[in-house]
């Protein structure tokens, strides 16, 4: 996380006031527009409330004082303006303070499409919707926690709880229909549609097969983990994750269902 970035956070005034330029607020107005017609069909309906709950601007990229007065009443969490990347250790404490990390910079036309760090865009119209869900806040607050009290080589495992839950995390009811909870696919039109469509794995969410599976953060997903709701993150929490990282860890990394970053074309 704590890597090179080109991007700069702007700061708040002494009134917690952050002030963009008219272009930022209009590449907001782009990505929101883009990305809002494909929800109504694909993302889940707890999602789809905490973004109503949020009262999200279309128009201009929203003051993290008015996202905090949501979150603070729905589930106790709120923001916490960072840099562009912050590191691990800071992102658990963060979380185990039940403060959710948001970039203040929004993405350049020139990565409009991807970057490779998560700007306010990502953090704030992909993931604070559901923060606003009870079962949601209480996973990501066990998992800060566990994250800071775990080694340096755990915490590599870990992630990949993250990533395949938080970021790119579906859900599949009984009759098999998909829909998104994970805010990495939330903010992107293409990895929307994507998931959505024939190509990547679907499999189901298991614990020690999703602690083993190897990701890249530059391509889309070849394979996603899918619960069969919301409420079953209650059920992650309350499992021995820990225990399951030392499975994970005698077991081996599954083979990459990708070509390596150096081969990759």
């Amino acid at each position: 996380m704590s890597k090179i970035t080109e991007y700069v956070a702007r700061l708040p005034d002494a009134n917690g006031h952050i002030h963009y330029p008219q272009i930022e607020h209009d590449i907001w107005q782009e990505l929101y527009a883009r990305q809002v017609g494909n929800l109504s069909k694909y993302a889940c309906s707890e999602y789809q409330q905490g973004l109503k709950d949020l009262g999200l601007s279309g128009d201009k990229i929203p003051q993290l004082t008015e996202i905090d007065k949501v979150l603070l009443d729905t589930s106790g969490w709120k923001t916490s303006a960072v840099p562009a990347l912050i590191s691990f250790e800071r992102f658990f404490e963060l979380l185990a303070n039940r403060e959710f990390p948001v970039a203040t910079f929004i993405r350049s036309k020139e990565e409009f499409d991807y970057l490779r760090e998560p700007d306010i865009f990502h953090e704030v119209f992909g993931h604070c919707p559901l923060l606003t869900n009870a079962s949601f806040a209480r996973f990501s607050h066990a998992y800060g926690k566990l994250g800071l009290a775990a080694s340096k080589e755990d915490r590599v495992f870990l992630a990949r709880l993250y990533w395949f839950t938080v970021e790119f995390g579906l859900l599949q009811a009984k009759d098999s229909s998909l829909q998104i909870y994970g805010g990495g696919i939330l903010s992107s039109p293409g990895e929307t549609q994507y998931a959505m469509g024939d190509k990547p794995l679907i499999k189901p969410f298991n614990l020690v097969d999703v602690l083993r599976t190897p990701y890249r953060i530059d391509i889309m997903q070849p394979v996603y983990y899918a619960i069969d709701s919301i409420a079953f993150l209650d059920e992650i929490v309350n499992m021995d994750i820990m225990a399951g990282v030392r499975e994970a860890k005698k077991l081996g990394l599954f083979e990459p269902l990708f070509e390596p970053k150096s081969k990759a074309s």
